[in-house]
Formats: C-alpha cells, structure tokens, sequence
C-alpha cells in the first residue's frame, strides 16, 4: 500500500500526540517519591538509634551511676553517662542529654534523651526537603538505680 504524499497515517498521528507524556508523568511524581523516601529513611534509621540508644544508655548507667566514686554526686554521674552515649553513638545529627532526678529511699532516676536531626539519605542536617518540613524527633529511656558507695554507711 502506498501512502500519499502530505498525508500522514493515523497511527503516527496517534503517537506524535502522546510523545513525551512519561516525562510529564516523571516529573510531576518525582518529587513525592522523594518526600516519601527520605521520611521512610529517617524513620528507619531513626528507630535503629534508638534502639542502640536504648541499650547504650541503660549500660552507661548500670556502670557509671551505679558505684559512683567516693565524692561524686548524681550530676557528675549523669554527666559520665551522657559522655559514654556520646561516645558509643557518635554521629553529628545524634544529640544526648542526660538528667537525674532524686527518688524514694536513696534512689536516683536517669532520664536520658535522644534527639535525632533528619538527614537527606545522610549528605547533611536539613530542616526541610522539596518545601516539606522535617521536625526533629526523640526518644527517652529512664533506669532507677540505687547508688550504692562501698564502705559508707548511711
């Protein structure tokens, strides 16, 4: 079948219409992947801290709040604490505060908290992507200890 000159067949007619309708597509879907993929990879590298943080945290005060040194008091000991968790976690979007409040009967309680800064897939602290705030999240554990100093008597 011969095709007449100036004339052109319907089915390139057809795909001449939607030609570059992906990338449209693309481009109109691309940034909501996005959004969507840096939340899911904070929140799942956020859960993975605290679950270190959990276990770091209660050994540091098992060990440091615990038999505290002749002399040291439940401030000195808190600052140990947050020095160990430091020291364990280690990342520049991970901050650590550790604070000791006085209990019944000689008890102390450490409360020590995780607060977590959003990364873009880590290249930098950022506080919002594509217009989309990221709040800064965290994360508390609590241990009551009893600071037992060998040799005192109370």
């Amino acid at each position: 079948m011969a095709v007449m000159a100036g004339v052109v067949p319907r089915r390139s007619r057809v795909l001449a219409d939607e030609r570059g309708q992906m990338t449209v597509e693309l481009l109109v879907v691309l940034p909501v992947v996005l959004i969507v993929a840096v939340v899911a990879v904070n929140a799942l590298t956020f859960f993975g801290d605290c679950a270190a943080f959990d276990r770091v945290a209660r050994n540091a005060v098992r060990l440091c709040a615990a038999s505290p040194a002749y002399g040291q008091d439940a401030g000195r000991s808190a600052e140990e604490v947050r020095a160990v968790i430091e020291e364990a976690l280690g990342r520049g979007n991970l901050s650590v505060g550790v604070g000791v409040s006085g209990g019944a009967l000689g008890h102390a309680t450490y409360t020590a908290t995780l607060t977590y800064a959003p990364t873009l897939f880590g290249l930098g602290l950022r506080d919002e992507v594509l217009g989309v705030r990221l709040p800064r999240l965290e994360h508390q554990v609590s241990m009551t200890v009893d600071p037992y100093k060998p040799g005192m008597l109370f």
